[in-house]
């Protein structure tokens, strides 16, 4: 979910307004699509975020572009806002956030989302159901987790992905989203896709060997990044250590796993199933990327480990993080919205006056349209929800998986391994001195992503908790959706009656200058 590339800065050599500061750049988005959509109205951001003493970010400038009415060789004109609560200069400031918003959300919904956790994933599906017999150690050790993708990439691209559909509807990159997502993706890297890379790449986190995880974040209360380094903290082959660091519950579980079937390399590059496993994931499934360097090149256990780990991790806790807590945020367009409608107004404009008369209904008239917002909300709360009967890190559906005893007894550390971290994540969550887990006034939802609390709503409670909203709209929406008419159709990621407070307080949040908290 963060733009890219997210640069945290020490300050060490930068002027006194640079120190503890990051850099996020949602103008890799721009860069990539062409111009706006007819209805859509895109400014790329630059944004500076600085981390507080009590380990909150606070936005201080956003920098806002359009190109040069005189053709691109003269570069962008650009406009810089900071912070202000206070009349024409407050309002204009909630603007500015929410232009940076909406490219946040589109680069979280296409890239953070729908690429780097469904897309990607498709090649090892294929490859391994190609490849792979049934009673293959490696096949039982990843199948799990490949439960039910296939099915809803294919829903995706019928209602949501396709031209036309829905996330074209509701995000602002529109008929280039698409286009948008296979730009990023030639510069996607397997080994990247580790958490400890990714941190390392985003620029969170520093080398550090003397930490378990060989790095150290430089935004220590960031919910995402602590508790899922316990979980899958894999250790990147560093050319200055050369060493595989295996200390989180995944790896430690997957090393156990592969070390009892493939005691020696010799076996793993023996091993014909999985060479060709190797071998159609990285020629066809992603063939574009078959001549990459960076590939594990199949011959070391070391590389089986680090291979289906990031597979693993990706199809699990990472794809949990970034979906099953989006309610929270989107449930409230204003606090997320999708789309910009206009620029920002100019002085002199009756688009300003409107913004100083009346900063509400300029803001409202701004962000994504009343129609599109219940799309939106729609839509986050279908991909919000968890299957009846889904099966979580640690379970499997049958405790016949394999009559071998030695895997069995390491998949059982596994799951005590997890319940553990539960509890060391409840602890933080309830610590006051994390303020990014709660927000500022500590009414929102703590980060639960790994401990999944559903709730049925049904659709027509969106008409009631919106009255200006018509219920044609909802039926509307229900068919777009082709949602059944029934009471489970929808779930939200907490209890129902915590809708208004989810409005309430994310409506509060939206007009303070703090950034309540830390996700991918």
């Amino acid at each position: 979910m963060p733009w890219q590339p997210l640069h945290v800065c020490s300050g060490e050599h930068c002027p006194e307004l640079c120190r503890n500061s990051s850099y996020a750049n949602g103008r890799l988005l721009a860069a990539l699509a062409p111009p706006s959509p007819a209805g859509r109205s895109r400014q790329p951001p630059l944004a500076m975020i600085a981390a507080k003493d009590d380990g909150t970010l606070k936005p201080l400038a956003i920098e806002l572009s359009l190109p040069n009415p005189q053709r691109d060789k003269y570069g962008a004109t650009s406009q810089v806002f900071t912070p202000s609560k206070h009349g024409i200069e407050g309002s204009v400031w909630e603007l500015a956030k929410a232009y940076a918003v909406v490219s946040d959300s589109g680069y979280h919904q296409l890239i953070s989302h729908w690429l780097n956790t469904h897309a990607i994933t498709e090649p090892f599906i294929i490859a391994t159901n190609r490849q792979l017999s049934v009673l293959h150690p490696i096949h039982k050790l990843l199948h799990p987790h490949f439960r039910d993708t296939m099915n809803i990439n294919a829903l995706a691209r019928q209602i949501l992905i396709n031209a036309g559909g829905v996330l074209e509807m509701t995000i602002f990159p529109a008929k280039f989203s698409l286009e948008m997502s296979s730009a990023i993706y030639k510069n996607w890297v397997f080994i990247e896709q580790a958490l400890p890379a990714d941190l390392l790449k985003r620029g969170v986190a520093v080398p550090d060997s003397s930490q378990p995880h060989g790095l150290k974040l430089l935004i220590e209360d960031y919910p995402f990044a602590v508790d899922d380094l316990e979980i899958v903290g894999i250790g990147v082959l560093n050319p200055l250590w050369r060493s595989w660091k295996i200390w989180s519950a995944i790896e430690t579980w997957v090393d156990e796993y592969c070390s009892f079937y493939y005691p020696t390399n010799d076996l793993i590059k023996s091993d014909i199933e999985l060479q060709s496993w190797w071998m159609e994931l990285r020629t066809e499934g992603h063939g574009d990327k078959k001549d990459e360097p960076w590939w594990p090149e199949m011959k070391t256990r070391a590389e089986l480990t680090l291979s289906c780990t990031i597979i693993i991790w990706v199809a699990s806790a990472l794809h949990a993080a970034v979906n099953f807590g989006q309610y929270p945020y989107a449930g409230f367009l204003p606090n997320r919205p999708t789309i910009s409608r206009r620029f920002m107004p100019e002085p002199g404009t009756p688009d300003y006056a409107e913004l100083e008369t009346n900063p509400e209904k300029a803001f409202l008239r701004t962000i994504t349209s009343q129609f599109h917002t219940l799309l939106g909300v729609s839509l986050t709360e279908m991909l919000s929800r968890h299957g009846s009967d889904e099966v979580y890190l640690g379970q499997r559906e049958t405790p016949e998986w394999t009559s071998d005893v030695q895997p069995l007894n390491a998949f059982r550390r596994f799951g005590t391994k997890l319940e553990e971290i539960e509890k060391k994540i409840i602890g933080r969550n309830n610590d006051k001195r994390l303020k990014n887990r709660r927000g500022l006034l500590r009414s929102l939802t703590p980060c639960y992503t790994l401990m999944p609390r559903v709730t049925v709503v049904p659709l027509d409670l969106l008409a009631r908790e919106f009255p200006t909203v018509c219920l044609s709209e909802v039926k509307q929406i229900r068919r777009m959706l082709k949602c059944p008419r029934t009471s489970d159709c929808l779930l939200v990621s907490t209890q129902a009656n915590e809708y208004q407070l989810y409005a309430a307080v994310n409506k509060a949040t939206l007009f303070t200058d703090g950034i309540t908290c830390l996700y991918h």
